[in-house]
């Protein structure tokens, strides 16, 4: 009986770990790539600088622990967020660019007459399966997936459920004319049935042009990768947009560390740095960044304006949910540096003075 009940385990576990939801290891021709990567070594894929999960002397089991069993009030909102309806249906009021923020780092972008949806997730949980992880707050599913037909470029920057999410990829993939994303996840995508010729994978500091106006540059960012229990297969990246009408930073998940600067040294300055600004704390201080430290990376960047992201929509850190904004708020008021903090859905055109209301 006990032999039989742990074959039926076995194979339940492995049919549930081979599901679609998980995507694909990169293989063939993309592994190759992969592994002749600058930065590939030992089996993964390295950071530029070495970046700990955690820090010496503390174990995943005591991260883990110490995260289900916080009791940090305030972690979700105690009402529904304010929001606008986006207008994401409507050209742009002017030749500048045009940013609509839905909660955590989905967001779209409209430029040249384009339209850009970058890291869409609308599922209720940024995990495999619904009843597990963080709920969305309540008042951030005022957008679904089914809103966006026909995008222009669909932007991936890795594959973390909170930012490659399953569900959402599934309903929007099939109608956008390009993906770009980063190196390896494209093997997620064609899993799912995404066709191999409308996407476009980029290594660092590789770049393609599109509709004759868009250039896009993947970056190094500090972070990792991974949807089952192999991490680092698959790259991770930022992404620099230059239009012709404004230049742009797309942060992704990081780290701080000196390559913001390398980058705005390189590719700078920027009309805009999307960064992210939440899910941080001190047992995984290498892999994302405090509030302060992304007002530095915006400065470093060399940005004109910075846009808080990566907050407003889940709790998959112990700070209080609005703890981010808060601070980053102080900390760009202390280095006198132009932040926008724009309510959900609400439309900001780049290159325009913001008031920021509170509304959090």
């Amino acid at each position: 009986m006990i032999i039989a009940s742990v074959f039926v385990f076995i194979i339940i576990f492995l049919v549930v770990i081979n599901l679609p939801v998980f995507g694909r290891l990169p293989k063939g021709e993309r592994l190759e790539k992969i592994h002749h990567l600058s930065n590939y070594k030992d089996g993964a894929i390295q950071n530029l600088s070495v970046t700990l999960m955690q820090p010496e002397g503390v174990s995943f089991f005591e991260v883990l622990r110490k995260f289900l069993l916080s009791k940090q009030p305030n972690k979700t909102p105690s009402h529904a967020l304010p929001f606008l309806h986006p207008a994401i249906k409507e050209a742009q009021k002017s030749s500048l660019p045009e940013i609509i923020w839905f909660g955590h780092s989905s967001y779209l972008i409209k430029v040249d007459g384009l339209r850009i949806l970058v890291d869409p997730i609308f599922s209720s949980t940024p995990s495999p399966f619904s009843f597990i992880g963080s709920k969305a707050f309540k008042g951030t599913d005022f957008i679904k997936a089914d809103d966006f037909k026909d995008i222009d470029v669909l932007l991936i920057t890795h594959d973390h459920y909170d930012h490659l999410d399953y569900q959402s990829i599934l309903k929007i993939a099939p109608n956008a004319k390009i993906i770009i994303t980063s190196l390896g996840v494209g093997a997620h995508l064609e899993r799912w049935g995404v066709s191999t010729n409308k996407i476009k994978e980029l290594a660092w500091n590789q770049s393609v042009n599109i509709f004759d106006s868009l250039t896009f540059t993947a970056v190094p960012a500090r972070h990792f990768t991974g949807r089952k229990f192999k991490r680092n297969q698959t790259l991770w990246s930022a992404f620099v947009l230059k239009s012709s009408a404004a230049k742009m930073f797309l942060g992704g998940d990081s780290g701080y560390d000196t390559h913001f600067k390398t980058i705005g040294d390189e590719f700078g300055p920027f009309d805009i740095a999307l960064l992210e600004c939440g899910q941080y704390n001190e047992l995984w201080p290498y892999i994302h960044m405090y509030p302060e430290q992304t007002v530095q990376a915006a400065i470093d960047l060399n940005a004109k304006v910075l846009l808080p992201v990566h907050w407003g929509k889940f709790s998959l850190a112990m700070h209080p949910w609005n703890e981010p904004v808060e601070r980053v708020t102080i900390a760009a008021t202390e280095k006198q540096f132009p932040l926008i903090t724009p309510k959900l859905g609400e439309t900001v055109t780049v290159g325009i003075s913001h008031t920021n209301d509170k509304w959090w």
